[in-house]
């Protein structure tokens, strides 16, 4: 196959990735499902239920004495940790742009930030970042860094990950590295 096609090719890797994940989607079987004919159903019976009743005062506040009592409570509400709600509106918008039936929230915003991550190494699009509206720095060269940046990082962690499964001291270092990770955070 190498000899009849190119594997050096960032579109036929797009094109494999694209259609690796397009695969699930998609049914193998059709469903030969019948129409329901619903002309023969009739209604023959109904059961009406109350759920909840209750007396309403009508009458003004004077008459009866009952009055809304003050809240007291005024200023108490505490403000909002500025990182933590700009994560939850990264995680909000990552939510409506992938299916994410088997992705945590957390797999979300790791990949965010690899991809950023990948993307600042390139010093022209960063440049274009910091001297640009972000309208403008979108026409520049972002939306191919961006591609690229989620090709290199796949590249990459692909190289990481076949280096740990084929090396079990490197797979065990690996995990020690994680472990540090994992405790330090705490």
């Amino acid at each position: 196959m190498s000899q009849i096609v190119d594997y050096d090719n960032k579109d036929l890797e797009k094109l494999s990735l694209y259609a690796r994940n397009l695969r699930p989607m998609l049914r193998e079987t059709l469903l030969d499902e019948d129409d329901i004919d619903l002309n023969s159903v009739v209604l023959s019976h109904y059961r009406l239920s109350k759920i909840r009743q209750q007396d309403i005062n009508l009458k003004d506040k004077a008459e009866t004495g009952v009055y809304l009592s003050p809240g007291d409570e005024i200023g108490t509400a505490k403000p909002k940790d500025k990182k933590e709600e700009f994560l939850s509106q990264i995680i909000s918008r990552l939510n409506e742009l992938f299916i994410t039936d088997e992705l945590t929230d957390k797999d979300l915003v790791n990949y965010a930030y690899t991809v950023r991550d990948k993307l600042s190494e390139n010093a022209l699009v960063m440049s274009q970042i910091a001297n640009n509206t972000p309208e403008q720095a979108m026409l520049g060269d972002f939306p191919k860094a961006i591609d690229d940046a989620v090709m290199d990082s796949n590249d990459a962690h692909q190289n990481q990950m076949m280096q740990l499964l084929s090396d079990p001291a490197k797979a065990a270092g690996f995990a020690r590295v994680v472990f540090d990770l994992l405790v330090q955070g705490k």
